[in-house]
């Protein structure tokens, strides 16, 4: 079965795959090339099968910068999800939110990002066959996709907020200095992930859709200390309507 879509889970988004029908499950350990997540809420598996009909490829695990101090993790995975002839990769992960009034349980569909991570997956030499050596990432985050999310929410009644994602290396939560800065910026919620997805995903010729499940509100907006444990639970919230929205998403594609 070849994919159309490929869908990358961010932290304790897992319940999607469950969603499948007449699905495989291979883990990474047995695909050359794929990396060993070991982040909790990270499954390491890619799951094929079908998602309202569609025919998906979902990864389970992404590999961070804070795990191997590059952006390469994810360069293998996209590339093969090119190769086995998708055309749209929908990328999602956990996020803090930069609005007060877009909080934990909500989702925001991202139109642009900023790249904090200090480095690009595309560094060294470029494999032309692949993409060009300086590839545009105006309208990385494809318009009519982006309609086709709002439409899908309005349809579900889900609240979709929209804004900019920026991208840290983490593993360290942001300091509320940064989180001021980051405002500044421009930025509407914050991660450690998904940019260096996004590079390859628009460097090899793909669309790119993609929805921030949001956990909390970044350092120094709430009364509440951030951890990990606070991400994966509020992601189970946020969950329930990811779910939804990425169904009727792979319904009308």
């Amino acid at each position: 079965m070849t994919p159309r879509v490929g869908i990358v889970l961010g932290s304790g988004l897992g319940a999607i795959a469950e969603a499948l029908t007449d699905a495989t499950h291979t883990p990474y350990a047995e695909l050359e090339g794929f990396p060993r997540p070991s982040v909790a809420g990270h499954g390491g598996t890619l799951s094929q099968g079908l998602l309202g009909g569609l025919p998906v490829a979902i990864f389970q695990g992404r590999k961070h910068v804070y795990e191997t101090g590059d952006a390469y993790g994810m360069r293998v995975p996209i590339r093969w999800l090119k190769e086995a002839g998708a055309e749209t990769l929908f990328l999602t992960n956990a996020a803090g939110s930069l609005n007060a009034d877009v909080g934990p349980g909500r989702l925001m569909a991202i139109s642009d990002h900023i790249n904090f991570l200090g480095v690009n997956p595309l560094t060294g030499p470029n494999d032309d066959a692949v993409g060009p050596r300086f590839p545009s990432l105006r309208d990385a985050y494809d318009p009519e996709l982006r309609a086709k999310l709002h439409a899908a929410a309005t349809g579900l009644d889900i609240n979709l907020a929209e804004g900019v994602y920026l991208a840290t290396a983490g593993p360290t939560f942001e300091t509320p200095a940064e989180i001021r800065a980051f405002r500044t910026l421009g930025a509407d919620a914050v991660g450690m992930s998904t940019v260096p997805e996004v590079i390859l995903a628009r460097h090899a010729g793909l669309r790119v859709a993609a929805v921030s499940a949001i956990t909390n509100l970044a350092e120094g907006m709430g009364g509440e200390e951030l951890s990990h444990e606070q991400t994966l639970r509020n992601a189970e919230v946020a969950a329930r309507d990811l779910v939804r929205l990425v169904l009727k998403f792979a319904e009308d594609y």
